[in-house]
């Protein structure tokens, strides 16, 4: 059985940071892309960065660029964000999720494993 379990979400301030972790178990994500998505109440998910599990190739979201960066440790079969600089917009439950190397990463439809979710919540 497949499962993403988040990690590390949180209340912080603006300006803060927090680093969130996802880790992955119940099958073999080498050729997998994983993404983090977010989803603040009323708005649709929308990508927030992506990375691939074999090569370590980064897409970042451009309202993330340069605060945000994905990162994943083979060893640990985990897959981080760390977030700094934090914006009260940045507040929303971020997902981690699994696509299986196909369809654009962009797109939450083509991932097929999806976390719970952790809550991000940045006061101002």
């Amino acid at each position: 059985q497949v499962q993403l379990v988040e990690s590390g979400g949180g209340l912080v301030q603006a300006g803060g940071s927090l680093r969130l972790s996802c880790v992955a178990s119940g099958r073999t994500f080498s050729t997998y892309v994983m993404g983090w998505f977010r989803q603040a109440p009323g708005k649709e998910r929308e990508i927030v960065a992506a990375i691939t599990w074999s090569g370590g190739a980064t897409y970042y979201a451009a309202s993330m660029k340069g605060r945000f960066t994905i990162s994943r440790d083979k060893a640990k079969n985990t897959v981080y964000l760390q977030m700094n600089s934090l914006k009260s917009e940045d507040t929303a439950v971020y997902y981690c999720a699994a696509n299986p190397g196909s369809g654009s990463y962009i797109d939450p439809t083509t991932y097929d494993y999806w976390g719970q979710g952790t809550q991000v919540t940045v006061s101002s």
